[in-house]
Order: C-alpha cells, then structure tokens, then sequence
C-alpha cells in the first residue's frame, strides 16, 4: 500500500473516524482503523454498536489495507506538520512521512477485523444543520443512567415527511418536530437511538448540505436492516444499533389545555437563573413567582444563602409560584431558540411547558420541553 494525502483531510478524516473507537475495546482489534486505499482512501471503526466510516480523496499509488491503533494514528495525524502526508506498507508496519518526521506503526491482522453491518435501506434526507440543531434540542432531556437503557435514548418517529425526535429522563421531556424529505411519500417508521450517538453523529455530519437517513421502515422492506440506522452525509457514514424497549407514551404527558401563560426574554431570563442558582445548594430549585408585569426569581432558604431577582414579564392567567431544577431549566431555556421564552402551566406542581414565541400567533411550536416542577415546602 502506497497513498498520498493532503495532511488536513487526513487528521480530519482520522479524527471523525477515531470518535467510534471504544474505551475499553472487549477484543484487540476493535481498537484498531482500519485502513483502504484504492481509488479513494476508506477509513472504518466500528465497535460492534457504532460503525463510523469515512472516504476521501487521495494520491494512490499501491492499493491495499492495513489495520493500525486508531487512538494512536489520530493522535500522529494531529500533531502532524503542514505537509502533504505519504502512507506506505513495509511488511508488518505502516509508514507515515509528513515533511521532515517519519513515523512506523505496527499493524494488527486485518483478518481478525469484523466486517462493518450494511446500511439499511435508504429511508430520505434532512437538511444537515437542521437535523443538527433539532437532535441536540432533544438530546439534552435524555438519560444518562445505563440502568434504564429505554431512557438513554432519543425516540424518532417518521410519518411521510415529518420526523419527531423525543426522549425523557422521566423529570423532563424534549419533543422536536421537522420536515424532511422521503423516499417515499407513505414511509413510517419508528426507532429508539442511543442519544449520546445521535448527537454526536448528527453534530459530525455538517460538512455536507444534507443528511441520508437509513432505516428499515415499518411496510414492505421485509424487515432489511431491521434493528439498526444509518446517516449518510459528506463523505462520512455511520450506522447504530438501535435499542430495545417500549417508550414512554410521551404524547399523553404534555397538557393539552393550560391555566396561565408567561413570556419573558430569554436571554436576561438565562443570565438572573445562573445568578440567582449560585447560592442553591445541590438538588434545591429557584423558585419563580409570576404576578402581573414581573417574576422574582429566588432560591436558598433562611439558614443559607440567599438571591433574590425580579426580571420583567407577561403573565397571561392568576399569579403563581412555582419552582425548578435550575439546572433543567437552564437546559431548556438554553435550547429553544427564541428571544423569548413562553412558560405555559396548569399548576405550580404539574409539569409546566416551555417553547419560544411561535413565528405567528396560534401556530403551534415546533419545539416544546416539558419541566416537571419541584414541589414546594410550607
């Protein structure tokens, strides 16, 4: 094997690819890349959950493949010096010549690496910053205890061309609706995505204009690619496992009429939250207490510290006062994507809903994240 690279698009290349890797790999030769160079160079990792792989451009002038450390051939190709960069086979080892500085890696046996899983079928595309923008709105509300697999991930629903994305830690809930564009007009399909992966994938997939979306549908596919999804955009693709388990009947939980509704500027709303959450000891919550023309926000009780701030409001409704794990809150409010924040409640110990200002008045949000309150002593 003999390639040359532009060094950027390989430390680029090697990087993206490197994310797949795991930690503690169960076999040696996960912890490999591995390498393919003919009339473009192919980079695969894969961990048996995650494959993650990327094509690119080169100089060929033997092709072949190799398997080397993928940890430490990323390391190699970002400390590398601004020069085109040649790859080349010598036995047992692999070659890198960059300018001045020569590196030799071992390689471990290609045979023993495991064949990537095929894409499942092509199910459409999605812009890819939308895409992007919209997972990590949702992502935010998942689990992140290992215990309740079904709660670490983020649930996608496909119906013709609308994709709702949602996932809940059981004390908040995140549910993002967008178009895209389908295969087919009747497509369906519903997946649970570990959304640690998801978010990652989706924010490493920005270089092209769009997203393929892979994913056995719920009609006529015979069940191909059934258990996985794959994405598909700039030369890079991926594919996850899916998890196991029902979810939550998530529709059921957000209110479908409400007793009040606030709108403050999001922005002074972030900043008074931080200010305010410095003297909350840990698991205590900033309390809010809407009256006509403003909220006070406090928190810390009289034998702590204490913060009081008043920010201006509009309260549709009675007054109320009700409280948070500013942490949640600050999730939330940093998520919606508005200059102002709406805070709709039915009463201080139901969950409230927070959105930004919809484009038009009596359009419905495409986004809403619902907060379950913290109940108030006394």
């Amino acid at each position: 094997m003999k390639f040359r690279i532009d060094r950027d698009a390989l430390a680029d290349a090697v990087a993206w690819t490197a994310r797949t890797l795991p930690v503690r790999p169960p076999v040696p030769v996960l912890a490999g890349m591995h390498i393919e160079a003919s009339d473009r160079l192919k980079l695969s990792a894969f961990d048996y959950e995650v494959s993650a792989q990327v094509s690119t451009d080169i100089d060929v002038e033997e092709p072949g493949t190799a398997l080397v450390s993928g940890r430490l051939l990323s390391e190699i190709s970002r400390s590398l010096p601004p020069h085109p960069v040649e790859v080349t086979t010598d036995g047992a080892k692999v070659m890198l010549r960059c300018g001045s500085a020569k590196f030799t890696l071992l390689t471990m046996p290609v045979e023993d690496y495991p064949t990537l899983p095929d894409m499942p079928p092509a199910a459409g595309a999605v812009g890819s910053d939308e895409f992007a923008a919209a997972v990590a709105q949702v992502a935010i509300a998942a689990g992140k205890d290992d215990t309740i697999p079904m709660l670490t991930g983020v649930r996608v629903e496909i119906e013709g061309e609308t994709v709702t994305l949602a996932s809940t830690d059981r004390y908040r809930l995140a549910v993002r609706e967008l178009h895209w564009k389908p295969e087919r007009p009747d497509f369906s399909a519903v997946a649970l995505v570990p959304a640690k992966t998801l978010a990652d994938t989706a924010k490493s997939l920005t270089a092209g204009a769009e997203v393929q979306i892979a994913l056995a549908g719920t009609g006529a596919d015979g069940g191909a690619g059934e258990g996985m999804i794959g994405f598909e955009g700039g030369g890079r693709r991926t594919t996850s496992r899916l998890l196991d388990g029902d979810f939550v009947k998530y529709r059921s939980l957000l209110p479908s009429e409400y007793a009040g509704l606030a709108e403050i500027q999001t922005s002074p709303f972030i900043e008074a939250v931080k200010r305010v959450s410095l003297v909350a000891e840990r698991n205590t919550p900033v309390r809010l207490s809407f009256r006509q023309g403003e909220v006070v926000l406090e928190a810390g009780t009289g034998d702590e510290a204490q913060a009081v701030e008043a920010l201006e409001a509009t309260l549709e409704g009675d007054d109320i006062d009700i409280a948070f794990n500013p942490g949640f809150l600050l999730d939330g409010l940093s998520a919606i994507g508005s200059d102002t924040a709406r805070l709709s409640f039915t009463t201080p110990t139901k969950p409230a809903v927070l959105t930004g200002k919809p484009p038009q008045d009596g359009e419905n949000p495409n986004y809403r994240y619902l907060i379950m309150p913290v109940r108030l002593s006394g």
